[in-house]
């Protein structure tokens, strides 16, 4: 009886109706074919989409990777870190990730003790898209470079953001005080090998200058009636006056 009312569905459905039916499950089967591929220009690529398949592309990782790892700020890892003026913090937020150049001219973070880091939140545009990441999600990643090396130190942790007096003054500048202070909770460190660093020659001065767009040129692109040229060979003079 089932099938028999079925058939009897399908034969009064008009060819319209059967066609648009038709037509909605193939656009199903394909968003779900999309979810396992990726789309550059007319080139359909295979996604990997499981850790199995991932692993099976690179082998067992090296053991000394594995062993290199340190839960704790060890004396070697301290040397590293105060002598770093530079690091990338890396945040994830509800809107997505971000990634933010820090620097300063010592130390880019001081160490509190041998699982808590501390940097200041030195004047900026006032996006705040790291500190507003951390606000709601506390999860962060530290690069930390120095200059010459070519090694990186990478840690990961979780941060809360204070603007307690006390540790504003810690890193008072020319008189003036960062408007807040990231402080880290460690919960792992270790070196990134140099492989990235030496195949980039980063520290390594190129034969012929780069030229890229400035900062004014970007700014251009996105609105049409700015002063690049201006903004461009202003910027080092004014950028003085606002480094703290």
């Amino acid at each position: 009886m089932y099938n028999t009312t079925i058939w009897a569905i399908q034969e009064k459905t008009d060819q319209t109706s059967f066609h648009r039916i038709e037509t909605s499950f193939k656009r199903e089967q394909d968003a779900l074919l999309r979810v396992h591929q990726t789309s550059i220009g007319t080139h359909t690529m295979p996604t990997i989409t499981s850790i199995e398949d991932l692993e099976a592309l690179y082998g067992p990782v090296n053991p000394k990777a594995v062993t290199k790892v340190t839960p704790v700020i060890t004396t070697l890892y301290k040397q590293w870190i105060e002598a770093s003026k530079f690091l990338i913090l890396s945040t994830v937020g509800p809107e997505g990730t971000d990634a933010s150049p820090r620097g300063d001219d010592g130390p880019v973070a001081t160490i509190l003790d041998n699982k808590t880091l501390a940097m200041p939140d030195w004047r900026g545009n006032n996006r705040l898209d790291s500190l507003r990441n951390i606000v709601r999600d506390p999860r962060v990643s530290l690069m930390f470079m120095v200059h010459s090396s070519e090694n990186v130190v990478r840690v990961n942790g979780t941060a809360t953001i204070t603007s307690d007096d006390a540790a504003r003054k810690r890193f008072e500048q020319q008189g003036k005080l960062p408007a807040t202070v990231i402080v880290v909770s460690v919960e792992e460190l270790y070196f990134q090998c140099a492989k990235a660093i030496m195949r980039s020659k980063l520290w390594k001065a190129p034969e012929n200058p780069v030229d890229v767009p400035t900062a004014g040129q970007f700014i251009k692109e996105m609105d049409t009636e700015f002063d690049a040229k201006d903004y461009d060979e202003s910027y080092a003079d004014r950028a003085k006056g606002i480094l703290w």
